[in-house]
Parts: structure tokens; sequence; C-alpha cells
């Protein structure tokens, strides 16, 4: 069965076995765990070097962590969350306009993760969006909702300012200079996936995203509040992240673990479904410019040691991350030396 929009206004009494994961491989929701001790990270505090050092803790023990006072107005991101929904309740035939399986398309509506390569889907729409430099994207993003291009735009700039300054954060705790991830990164690009997450018949058999990194530097996610669905690995176990008000997830990236040598480790996470609520979810990464090299610095490779990862092009990166499945394991493991 070919994958399709699931947001097609159908409800699904069953699960199409499409989506159906073997038996060892399902997410056995009801047996996770609530992520108790989640850090969470004022950027409100006007300490910075104790915002600098709970930031690489964090990197280093969890590889996520979440931010409050973090300079995105609320209403920019409630406003974001609002677009999205409104997106994705328009007639299916509206929504087809944008539809694509092209991952090299700027602006594109698709379903799952790879459906033209995989084999068992994923109960998920999403809206994929360029999102830097705006004016080269945006007259491309929808133009209905009315309200969609202006409400995407700004969120994309105050979320784009945030990233930067945690990348600054990033290096310090790493014991570099603050501009040493940002430079070396190049003119980092910038997407978004608006991800729509339907009822689910029968969550226990499905997922909205099976477990994965991400591939880019820096993803910063904006969660509704009244329904949970992330999921990060943590000491073997899945637990679930309950959204915090007014706050993002920070994840680590692979390029930051290759950036960091291996000091912080991108982290492991999956999207599970509901079977009452659609959950809408925001992700956006950072990414560095097609043509950086990326390589550990000297100052964190030990004396007779070499990097752990052989240096490359996040280009590279890239082609391979989209030439493989989302669970194939960590693309990162391809470039070790």
């Amino acid at each position: 069965m070919e994958a399709q929009l699931i947001s097609n206004g159908l409800r699904y009494s069953s699960l199409p076995r499409c989506y159906v994961r073997p038996e060892p491989d399902r997410p056995r929701t009801s047996e996770s765990a609530e992520y108790e001790n989640a850090p969470v990270i004022d950027l409100g505090r006007g300490d910075r070097q104790f915002i600098v050092q709970q930031i690489a803790a964090a990197c280093k023990n969890y590889g996520f962590f979440q931010v409050i006072n973090h300079g995105v107005a609320k209403e920019t991101a409630e406003r974001m969350v609002e677009v999205a929904g409104e997106f994705f309740g328009l007639p299916v035939e509206e929504k087809m306009k944008l539809y694509s399986n092209d991952p090299t398309k700027t602006t594109r509506l698709s379903t799952s993760s790879n459906p033209q390569k995989e084999k068992i889907h994923n109960w998920r729409d999403y809206l994929r969006l360029h999102c830097y430099p705006l004016q080269n994207y945006a007259n491309d993003w929808p133009s209905n909702p009315p309200s969609f291009k202006e409400t995407v735009g700004q969120y994309c700039r105050e979320v784009r300012g945030l990233g930067l300054r945690l990348q600054e954060a990033i290096s310090e705790g790493l014991g570099l200079q603050k501009d040493h991830i940002n430079n070396s990164l190049g003119e980092q690009g910038q997407h978004m996936a608006i991800n729509y997450y339907p009822q689910c018949p029968e969550p226990e058999l499905t997922y909205g995203l099976p477990a994965h990194t991400d591939p880019n530097t820096l993803t910063i996610l904006l969660q509704e509040m009244d329904v949970t669905g992330l999921q990060l690995l943590k000491d073997g176990k899945w637990l679930t992240v309950r959204p915090f008000p007014n706050a993002f997830v920070v994840n680590i990236g692979d390029q930051l673990q290759a950036l960091s040598n291996s000091k912080y480790k991108s982290t492991w996470h999956r999207a599970v479904v509901n079977a009452h609520k659609p959950r809408i979810s925001v992700a956006s990464f950072l990414c560095p410019h097609n043509t950086a090299i990326i390589k550990a610095p000297n100052e964190l490779i030990e004396e007779g040691n070499a990097s752990l990862y052989r240096e490359f092009t996040y280009a590279e990166y890239y082609d391979k991350f989209w030439s493989r499945n989302l669970d194939e394991g960590h693309c990162l493991e391809l470039f070790k030396n």
C-alpha cells in the first residue's frame, strides 16, 4: 500500500497493515515511565557562567535539555501551534498541492519518513520548510491559512536567534571560544518540520517516528502542552518527556557529537502516538552550511589520540542520512576513523 496523507479527514477504526510494526519493535507505551529529572534551564538568570555550566552538564549527561525564559515570545510560539493546526485542518485537496516525496524540495508536505523506501510507515504527516534566508524560501510557503507566512516567518527569526545563542553557550561549555561552533559551521541553514500526528486507533502497534538521532547540529522542539508523545532513551529505557510550560526541548544533533569528539552525544528519541487526540510538534533544525567541514578541534582531541570521526562535509553527511531508513542505526557510525 502506497503511503498517503493520514490527515485526510478519515477516522480509522483499525490500523492499516502498512503501519503495523513487528512484535519486537513496538513502542510498549504502557511500560514507559516519565522522564523525572529532565533538565530545565532558565536562560533568564543573570549568571551566564552558571547557565553555561548547566548546559554543559545537560549536554554531557543527557544529550538534551529544556529551556525557559528563552527570548522567544510566548505569543509567537502559541500562534505557531495555532497556524500549524489550521494548516493540517485544511481540506486534503488543498494540502495535496504541496505534497512531494522529493527530499530536495525546500517546501513540501509529506507523510511518514521515507515512504518510497521504507517497508513500514510511520503515523505522521509533516510540512517541511527551509527557513533561512527567509527571503529565499518564504514565497514558496503555503498561502493558506492567510497568516501562515507572517506567523511562521516571525517564529523562525526568533528561534534562529535562540539557537545561535545556545551554540555559543555550548561552545563555551566545551572550553572553546564562544564563536567557535558558529564560525566553523559557515552560514548555517535552518529547516523546520511541522509534524502532525493524527489520532491513532491502535497506538501500541506503530510510531509517529521510530528511534533516531537528528542529522543536524541542534534541534529546537516546540510541543503542545496537553498531549505527550516525545520519548528519549536513557540508560536503555524509553522515557516520556512531559511538556514544560513555555519551554523548548533542545536536542544535540549528530554534527555536535562529531564536533565535540563525542563528549556530547546526539539524542536517541522517538515519537509515539495517541488514541484520543492528535498532536502537533514543531521541530526547528540548525544545520551547517553544505560545504562546512565537520571536525573536532585540536582542543578536544586527547594527546596521542586521533579524532573519533574522519572529516566530512555536511552535504556528504546529509546525503548519506537520507539515503537510509530512519531506523537503520546511527549514521555517524559510518564516519568513524
